[in-house]
C-alpha cells in the first residue's frame, strides 16, 4: 500500500480538480471514484466512506454560497434536506458494513448510472423543468421521499447532484433550484453519514484529509474567480472516464482471488491509508 503522505498528496490533487468542476456543475463523486480506482489511491471498500468524509467541508462551503445567492422556497428546501439526511443515516449504517465485493458491485453500478445520466443530459434527453421555486402537497411528499432515496444512495458513492436535478425538474421546479437543494442536502447529510463511516473505520483518513484540503480552495476559485466555463467537452471526457472506471470496478469482482479479498476484510481499515 502507498504511504499516507502519498495518499494525502494524490487525494489533495484529485480533490482540487474534481471539486473545482463540481462547483461549476459536474458532480465529484463519480469522478473521484474513477480517479481513486484508476490510480489505486484507496482500497475499493473504503471509497464510499472516504468520499463522504473527504468532501464534507468543501460541500458545506458550496452550500453556504449557493443557498445565499439562489432563490428557492424554504419549506421545499428544508423538507428535501431533511429527507436526504434521514436517507444518509440509514444508508451509511448499511454501507459501512458491506464487504469488499458488495461495495465493488454497488460502486460499479453507481458509476454506470452516473455515466448514463450524464450521457442523457449531453444528448438533451433529460427533463428541462419548469419555473416554480417550491412545491406543496403530494409533490412535496414526493420531493422529500425522493431525496431520502438519493441520500441513502449517496453513501454508496452515487453523487446526489445529477439525480437531484432530474427530480427537481420532474416536479416542475426551476432547474436552478437544484443548486441550493443539492448543496444544502449534501452539506447536511455528509457529516451525518461521515460519523457512521468514522465510527466503523470504513474510510481512509489520509485520503479524506487530502480531499478536504484540496477541495476547499477549489470551491473558492470556481465560485468567485472562474464562475463558469464551457464544460461540454469536459463532460464527454468525464463520461468516458466514468465508463472505464465502472468496467474496472465490476471486473475486479471476479478478477481478485478469494484469498486476497479475505485478507482485505481482516486488515484494519485505516492501518496505512
Amino acid at each position: 500500500m502507498k504511504p499516507r503522505s502519498a495518499v494525502r498528496t494524490e487525494s489533495g490533487l484529485i480533490g482540487f480538480v474534481t471539486t473545482f468542476f463540481d462547483t461549476l456543475g459536474i458532480g465529484n463523486f463519480a469522478t473521484t471514484t474513477s480517479a481513486f480506482k484508476i490510480f489505486d489511491v484507496v482500497p475499493d471498500e473504503l471509497i464510499p466512506g472516504t468520499l463522504n468524509v473527504g468532501f464534507a467541508l468543501p460541500t458545506i462551503a458550496q452550500a453556504i454560497i449557493y443557498m445565499t445567492v439562489v432563490d428557492v422556497d424554504t419549506t421545499t428546501l428544508w423538507s428535501m434536506i431533511g429527507g436526504a439526511v434521514a436517507g444518509a443515516w440509514l444508508g451509511a449504517g448499511v454501507v459501512a458494513r458491506l464487504d469488499r465485493k458488495a461495495i465493488q458491485i454497488g460502486m460499479g453500478i453507481a458509476l454506470l448510472v452516473a455515466g448514463a445520466i450524464m450521457l442523457l443530459g449531453q444528448v438533451g434527453l433529460l427533463p428541462v423543468g419548469g419555473a416554480a421555486l417550491g412545491v406543496r402537497g403530494l409533490k412535496l411528499v414526493a420531493a422529500s421521499s425522493g431525496n431520502f432515496v438519493l441520500g441513502a444512495l449517496m453513501t454508496l458513492g452515487i453523487g446526489l447532484y445529477a439525480p437531484c436535478m432530474i427530480l427537481v425538474s420532474l416536479l416542475g421546479l426551476d432547474p436552478t433550484a437544484a443548486f441550493p437543494i443539492m448543496m444544502g442536502s449534501c452539506a447536511a447529510l455528509m457529516p451525518v453519514a461521515s460519523a457512521r463511516f468514522i465510527s466503523t473505520a470504513a474510510y481512509s483518513p489520509a485520503a479524506a484529509i487530502g480531499l478536504n484540503v484540496g477541495g476547499l480552495p477549489a470551491v473558492a476559485i470556481a465560485a468567485f474567480i472562474v464562475r463558469s466555463l464551457p464544460l461540454n467537452q469536459v463532460r464527454w471526457l468525464v463520461i468516458a472516464v466514468v465508463g472505464y472506471a465502472a468496467f474496472r470496478m465490476l471486473t475486479a469482482v471476479t478478477a481478485e482471488p478469494p484469498a486476497k479479498v479475505a485478507a482485505e476484510r481482516t486488515r484494519p481499515a485505516n492501518s496505512n491509508v
